[in-house]
């Protein structure tokens, strides 16, 4: 007979340590919801920002502006001081059974049976070859964040001119990077008629970092042998080629949620985000199993990540004593521009979501969106927006749309 491996029983498991898994671990320490672990497969806590070596993070849950670095090393000091355990190069590798979780780490193999569990494993870039951009498979090809681990954890050269592939907030923070590590971004494609980022990061791309954006445009081929040379790249709406030199390409944005443990658990995805299926107290389909962030809304900002964790706090520890939500609820739907929407289930008596907002994901650009909100054939509201709805970024919209819903009636329907 083998020997079991070691179990160990917190109140709490948070599996990942971004934003995300270290607010929500900070809020339950400092509510006194027990024992709060926090695991977390890389060297540090602190997730991507640990290597997004510039400013613009903590302004919606710290209410100051600190580098990705300063904010990340916070993030996990808050935790720690409020009475979070931290274990870091630690992995879960699967489900023992639907409460208990297999783990490995540098001391060996054990078991985690948490009363509750937080996923906050968050998203990841879909790299090249997900993409299926063809041609040679040279060296000097990245996503965003193999660019960023390499050049600020790691120190390491990347070449000498590089296309980024994206116009989203994402892509030029890889700009800003590969300005650092000595390498000229000399391009950036988007397939969209306008780069996918705020107006405001356009400008002062093209302005500070001098990067030309090429709109309507894909990537249709990598060319080198050993290391890269150059890319072919195509005008959608033209169909003209031409061949741009570089000896590095970096792909951004289109995300997917880091979902493998939400899989194994047979826990229910949404069909839009690829993440699980969540109400707005952020439970999903399993009993005592929770999750946030970008594993949710694949990809938001990191304060708004972080955001998730501290909303997720009570609702954690109302599970803990016992509430249980009150009626199946009512399932959210999204019509074309829009591709998905979070959180997806409406149920009486449930708190508003995170900030008091729904937020949805448009695959065209509407500069006054009206949002229209109906139910079993009755339009329930309709709202015109100030800010517009654009592919790359989430948009926002107030869950007070939703007031006039009967929790009894069909699904929701929002479209524009």
């Amino acid at each position: 007979m083998t020997d079991q491996p070691p179990l160990i029983q917190p109140d709490v498991l948070v599996v990942g340590g971004g934003p995300a898994g270290l607010t929500a671990a900070a809020s339950l320490a400092d509510r006194s919801a027990g024992h709060v672990l926090v695991v977390d497969r890389e060297d540090a806590a602190g997730g991507i920002p640990r290597h997004s070596d510039h400013t613009g993070y903590g302004l919606r849950d710290l209410r100051r502006v600190m580098t990705g670095p300063a904010y990340a090393r916070h993030l996990a000091d808050r935790a720690t001081r409020a009475g979070a355990e931290i274990r870091t190069r630690t992995m879960v590798t699967g489900w023992a059974d639907e409460q208990t979780l297999d783990v490995t780490s540098p001391d060996g193999r054990y078991r985690v049976r948490p009363r509750a569990t937080v996923l906050a494993t968050g998203a990841r870039e879909r790299p090249r070859t997900a993409r299926r951009v063809p041609g040679d498979r040279p060296h000097g090809v990245y996503t965003t964040g193999q660019l960023q681990n390499l050049v600020h954890l790691h120190h390491q050269p990347v070449g000498k001119r590089a296309v980024v592939v994206g116009g989203e907030l994402v892509s030029w923070s890889a700009a800003l990077t590969l300005r650092e590590a000595g390498c000229i971004p000399a391009l950036m494609v988007s397939q969209y008629p306008k780069a996918e980022s705020y107006g405001v990061f356009n400008a002062a791309g093209r302005s500070v970092l001098r990067v030309p954006v090429a709109t309507r445009t894909r990537v249709t081929r990598v060319i080198g042998k050993g290391r890269c040379r150059a890319v072919e790249i195509e005008h959608l709406d033209t169909g003209k080629r031409r061949t741009v030199e570089c000896d590095t390409v970096v792909f951004t944005g289109d995300w997917i949620p880091d979902h493998e443990l939400v899989r194994a658990a047979g826990i229910t995805l949404d069909e839009g985000t690829l993440g699980p299926l969540t109400d707005t107290a952020l439970r999903t389909s399993r009993p005592g199993v929770f999750a946030v962030g970008n594993m949710l809304h694949p990809v938001d900002t990191a304060d708004v990540a972080a955001l998730d964790g501290q909303h997720v706090a009570q609702q954690v520890i109302d599970y803990l004593t016992g509430r249980q939500p009150s009626a199946a609820g009512v399932r959210l739907t999204v019509s074309a521009p829009f591709r998905w929407i979070a959180p997806q289930i409406l149920r009486p008596g449930d708190p508003a979501p995170a900030r008091g907002r729904l937020l949805l994901w448009s695959d065209e650009f509407v500069r006054f969106p009206k949002v229209t909100v109906r139910q079993d054939g009755r339009v329930l509201s309709r709202r015109t927006l100030p800010w517009p709805a654009a592919p790359g970024r989430v948009f926002r919209i107030p869950s007070g749309v939703l007031d006039g819903v009967s929790h009894t009636g069909g699904p929701v329907h929002i479209g524009l």
